[in-house]
């Protein structure tokens, strides 16, 4: 062996140059396209703002055809925001499977591999891929929050229950329903990233944002209010409501907790991803 094929064969793989098109910008541009080039992303939009709005809707006529016979106690906690918005439930459940299948596709497909030769750096193919669903997601989830709260007033305005978007409080609650939606959803790419099979990514979604929070509250004492808190759902949704319970976080503070939901697991994802085979 010469010394010249020595020094090649001795050449760490960090010192690889990466393609001149593998720059940031262009990587965003490239997770743009596979987003849109499948149809699946449009019908998943769809189906959040149609299940955001619709269930919505539906909330606001049961409360406002049920007003005469609600309690004087449930009326001081009416909240005409959170009622509007009450889609929410189940409109995340649609970002946040979009949101796992932005990588686990590409683990299911084996496309990661194509990604991967042609983006060698992982963490810059992760940030785009993050930075490219969490703008559609707050476009789409901020949209879907003020059609929701628009659409969902005029059945309280007959009876004098409505609030306006000028109100204290509101703006904040209306905007906050997009931060959630696009929290939820990088929630579910957080799950995709850590468990990268679409399967498992998606039936854990679906439990701790769904199934599980409603549980918490079967659990005794002061540490079981304090779980029920702090947990996913429960903690994220106070940032779309105008009125908090005595047992549940503020708004910005809870917002917080639920964006440490899916910064830590993304996190994890990204490291394990730096070391796990495609």
């Amino acid at each position: 062996m010469t010394a010249q094929t020595a020094n090649h064969a001795a050449a760490p793989r960090s010192h690889a140059v990466a393609p001149t098109g593998s720059t940031l910008p262009h990587v965003m541009r490239s997770e743009w396209t596979k987003l849109f080039s499948v149809r699946s992303t449009g019908w998943t939009l769809l189906a959040l703002v149609a299940a955001t709005i619709g269930l919505g809707v539906l909330a606001c006529w049961g409360t406002n055809h049920g007003w005469s016979q609600m309690s004087a106690a449930d009326r001081a906690k009416f909240d005409p925001v959170s009622t509007s918005m009450s889609g929410l439930a189940l409109g995340q459940l649609a970002i946040a499977v979009l949101g796992v299948m932005v990588i686990s596709s590409e683990y299911s497909t084996g496309g990661i591999r194509v990604s991967l030769t042609t983006v060698p750096h992982r963490m810059r193919l992760l940030t785009a891929k993050a930075l490219v669903f969490t703008a559609v997601s707050l476009v789409v989830g901020i949209a879907t929050a003020f059609g929701a709260f628009y659409v969902g007033q005029p059945w309280f305005s007959e009876r004098g229950i409505g609030a306006t978007i000028s109100e204290p409080g509101v703006l904040r609650a209306v905007i906050g329903g997009g931060l959630y939606i696009a929290a939820s959803g990088l929630f579910g790419l957080a799950m995709g990233a850590l468990l990268r099979r679409t399967a498992g990514a998606v039936t854990a979604a679906v439990a701790l944002l769904l199934v599980v929070p409603p549980l918490m509250n079967l659990l005794p004492g002061a540490w079981g209010d304090a779980v029920v808190r702090y947990f996913t759902s429960n903690a994220g949704q106070q940032i779309s409501y105008i009125h908090q319970s005595g047992n549940y976080l503020t708004p910005w503070v809870g917002f917080g907790v639920y964006c440490l939901w899916w910064i830590v697991p993304l996190a994890i994802g990204a490291w394990l991803m730096e070391r796990r085979d495609a």
